[in-house]
């Protein structure tokens, strides 16, 4: 199936039925696939053709989805951008996928040089202004659906077609975008529908932005399942995001570690959430005592521990009967998957040992844009010819059962003593602390080589470094205990939610 077809489908089965709620509008399946539609011919006017990328610049909003499925039903490509991206890297991503269409926001920085920096572009569209922009690059989005026709488009794309680049987050360098083609995001979504057990009734709540593609696929899998999305900009206003769980009943609420802590800072009891059938987080993984908060603030409600890497989409994920006997683990590859631990001479690991995580299955994305020295190191041949598998770049062991526990990216284990120290290890043991939020990082020691630093946001609690360490001498071998602890309001965090170790020394 074609990833467009996800609304065409479902429109035609459901042409009345609200698909998204989004920005205070309520519209339906008939109305949106009427508005790609109109996008897309507005598009292909404007001179997009068969995989041709169309950027998205965009918060969530109701353009930023009609924009998806119009590139799609142009023949494009289309590429989600965070709204909160400069116009540096902004202009480093147009140019490295050399899009042709760009929709954007009236306040772009920057916006008026892309023009001359970005010579692919051939239209820009211009969403949520009110006034004919006197640039004439650009043109409104209101006035493109007036003016194109809502005739359907004929495409002659395949499912080995490219649907989107995904641009990872570029923490070891430039970012780097991520091949994925119809057929990739069709099975990655059908998979991920089957273990959620999600059905045309689901209403899925998602404060995720859409370039993220945990966020991207809720859109994604909501359309394809005849569902109804409800579409937050930010998951930084917990106050919001429970107010419209107790207003829409959403069944299906997706989140990560920070949005969690946020929710359980407040008085759940206030709120009717009832209506939820299932939470999921990814991202990174919850720490079991915060799975222990969130199953008694939610009493009822199967949560769903998963792992996934932009590479494969989704690798991984946790039964809920199975929270209880294996709270740290992220589960068993989702359906019609395989995965196993290698160690670095491509040995195949048994239970107990850690090595990294290779992923087979259809899920596994054609590579990195443009990137063959990238891609040839993170997707190596299979045991089928002309197959590809993916090597993680995160360090796993596996218990006797078949289980996978996540231990560290590769790059993030902290050599102490002569010792490896994963920093997952040391910071489920300080959230044990309650209130406490932490990430853990090596620093240089002229006697160790590298020691452990805890950097610690305490909220509502009173914590001293000396009681931070001996909680976790308490829990921890030596080698493994901070030897410096950093109190901070915050942490810094990537757009997607994630605590980021980038600059904490």
């Amino acid at each position: 199936m074609l990833v467009h077809e996800f609304l065409t489908r479902s429109a035609a089965r459901f042409p009345q039925k609200v698909a998204l709620v989004c920005d205070g509008r309520r519209l339906t399946y008939a109305e949106l696939d009427d508005m790609a539609d109109r996008l897309g011919n507005a598009l292909v006017r404007g001179g997009v053709g068969r995989g041709d990328r169309v950027a998205l610049h965009l918060p969530n909003s109701v353009e930023a989805v009609v924009g998806i499925f119009a590139a799609l039903k142009a023949g494009g490509t289309f590429v989600c951008i965070n709204a909160s991206t400069k116009a540096e890297k902004l202009g480093y991503i147009l140019n490295d996928c050399r899009a042709k269409a760009l929709l954007m926001q009236e306040r772009t920085g920057g916006a008026e040089r892309l023009w001359d920096s970005v010579p692919s572009l051939s239209l820009g569209i211009l969403c949520g202004s009110q006034e004919t922009p006197a640039d004439p690059h650009l043109r409104r989005f209101e006035d493109l659906l007036a003016e194109a026709p809502a005739t359907p488009l004929s495409h002659r794309n395949i499912d080995l077609d490219l649907a989107c680049l995904v641009y990872t987050s570029g923490s070891t360098g430039e970012p780097k975008g991520v091949m994925c083609d119809h057929s990739n995001v069709d099975f990655a979504s059908t998979a991920i529908m089957t273990y959620l057990e999600n059905r045309a009734e689901d209403v899925i709540l998602s404060a995720l932005p859409l370039s993220f593609d945990y966020g991207l696929y809720q859109l994604l899998m909501a359309f394809k399942m005849g569902g109804t999305l409800v579409l937050e900009r930010s998951f930084m206003y917990p106050t919001v995001i429970l107010q419209q769980i107790q207003e829409e009943r959403p069944t299906g609420f997706p989140g990560v570690p920070t949005i969690f802590a946020m929710l359980l800072q407040k008085d759940l009891g206030a709120y009717d959430t009832s209506s939820l059938r299932y939470l999921t987080n990814t991202a990174a993984s919850l720490p079991p005592s915060r799975i222990l908060e969130l199953q008694a603030a939610f009493p009822g409600v199967a949560l769903y521990s998963m792992y996934g890497l932009t590479e494969t989409k989704r690798t991984l994920y946790l039964p809920p009967d199975q929270l209880t006997s294996r709270p740290g683990s992220v589960g068993i590859p989702i359906p019609g998957t395989e995965a196993w631990i290698e160690d670095e001479s491509g040995r195949r690991l048994g239970p107990g040992e850690t090595g990294e995580l290779v992923v087979r299955g259809r899920h596994v994305m054609r590579g990195y844009w443009e990137a063959p020295e990238a891609t040839a190191h993170r997707f190596r041949p299979g045991p089928i010819p002309g197959e590809r598998l993916c090597y993680s770049g995160d360090l796993f062991r596996q218990d006797a059962e078949g289980y996978f526990y996540f231990l560290s990216r590769k790059d993030d284990i902290i050599k102490s003593r002569g010792e490896k120290v994963a920093p997952k290890e040391v910071e489920n043991v300080l959230h044990m602390l309650p209130g406490v939020t932490a990430v853990v990082v090596g620093v240089p020691d002229p006697t160790a080589g590298e020691v452990v630093k805890a950097f610690v946001v305490a909220s509502g609690a009173s914590l001293t470094e000396a009681q931070v360490i001996a909680h976790c001498r308490a829990h921890l071998e030596e080698f493994m205990v901070p030897k410096y602890v950093e109190f901070r309001t915050d942490l810094p965090m990537t757009s997607s939610g994630k605590i980021s170790r980038l600059g904490l020394q």
